[in-house]
């Protein structure tokens, strides 16, 4: 999925950081006006985000840039995605900004689809969505590079989505009277409620919660929560959450988890994007 997290004074803060007084040194080579072309390739697979960015930052320094392959495409090692063109000064100025952020977004989005395809390998119907994890400051990027990669955000933030933690319990009764609680104050949403044990998973299912978030449950302990549910609550999703990774998502999914929630996308490696600059 591709769309516009970016404004034009996005774009002008990311130069502007990079670039904040002129090239030294490309306007001391006398360099800044000769023609110059760019070309940005992938090397190794990967699912892209990012290179609609890198576009408008080479526009916006003052060049020209054509995109080869799209946010959320898998390209093979080797593949050529975006090509620019202009004046030296302004490949130089957007060429680092631009390539970094191609390749910190492309890693994320694909671990991100990797991640889902190890999960929907032996559970086709499994959700695989993001924590609230982001990098602050960086919530924008993060969720459009997942997005890229094929998952939705489990939490945007706190202002959206009910998220019953035990935290919250230790002011309350119990978790069932939290539930109710929610469930007159925002009837329109659903409530989720997270657990760490099967047997807190026994106390809460009376309460019959819209999701159980099982906070850092073994593959095994998931898949006695999901015959708890299956038998006493079927309505009730079970969402698998802490440690979710591209190691373990498949077993997770094995166990019966519905819903894989996972911040191990935001911490991924980045792609590794090669540059080549030439005279034109």
């Amino acid at each position: 999925m591709t769309y516009t997290w970016w404004t034009q004074a996005t774009l002008d803060a990311l130069l502007a950081e990079d670039v904040p007084y002129g090239d030294l040194t490309t306007e001391a080579l006398a360099l800044s006006q000769a023609p110059a072309r760019l070309t940005m390739a992938m090397r190794s697979e990967s699912t892209l985000c990012g290179v609609e960015v890198a576009q408008a930052l080479f526009r916006t320094a003052g060049g020209t840039a054509d995109i080869l392959r799209a946010t959320g495409a898998r390209v093979p090692a080797g593949e050529t995605i975006l090509m620019a063109q202009g004046e030296a000064g302004a490949i130089f100025k957007a060429w680092k900004v631009a390539q970094t952020l191609v390749e910190y977004l492309s890693g994320i989005a694909t671990l991100t689809a990797d991640i889902i395809a190890a999960a929907r390998k032996v559970a086709p119907d499994v959700a695989v969505v993001t924590t609230r994890k982001t990098l602050p400051g960086a919530k924008a990027q993060m969720i459009a590079a997942i997005r890229a990669g094929g998952a939705f955000p489990h939490r945007l933030g706190l202002s959206e989505t009910l998220l019953l933690f035990p935290e919250h319990q230790a002011f309350l009764t119990d978790a069932a009277a939290g539930v109710a609680l929610l469930r007159r104050a925002a009837p329109e949403k659903k409530v989720v409620v997270e657990v760490k044990t099967p047997e807190e998973v026994e106390k809460v299912l009376p309460a019959h919660p819209d999701v159980l978030q099982c906070e850092k449950m073994t593959p095994d302990e998931i898949r006695v929560v999901a015959a708890l549910v299956a038998a006493r609550a079927p309505a009730t999703k079970v969402a698998a959450a802490g440690g979710v990774n591209l190691q373990n998502a498949a077993a997770y999914a094995a166990a019966g988890a519905h819903v894989l929630v996972t911040s191990a996308p935001y911490w991924a490696k980045p792609a590794d994007v090669k540059v080549v600059i030439t005279p034109a």
